[in-house]
């Protein structure tokens, strides 16, 4: 893991806890990003992990945040800051994507 981001990780990890929207969020570290996904159970009835958000390390305290769109790939989106500010983003203006369905 790059150095830093178990840090970070960390902190996500706190932060999706203390929120009821995100509770129960995977976290996950993929090089200079943070990837929260949630566990589904497909129609088949096995659990498919489904990812909702993306933030990547844009500098030392500044993240920014992508969505996954429709068609597997990642969308930007306008919004970047710390943890925490990017963290309260998702949990107001995106709270319809990381809801568990």
């Amino acid at each position: 893991m790059k150095p830093g981001m178990d840090r970070a990780r960390q902190e996500i990890e706190r932060l999706v806890d203390s929120d009821d929207i995100t509770a129960g969020m995977l976290v996950r570290v993929r090089g200079e990003n943070i990837i929260l996904a949630r566990s589904e159970e497909a129609s088949s009835g096995e659990a498919v992990v489904d990812d909702r958000v993306r933030l990547t390390r844009l500098g030392a305290s500044q993240w920014g945040l992508s969505v996954m769109r429709h068609n597997g790939r990642w969308q930007r989106t306008p919004f970047s800051g710390s943890l925490r500010e990017v963290m309260d983003a998702v949990c107001t203006f995106m709270q319809h994507l990381v809801a568990p369905y």
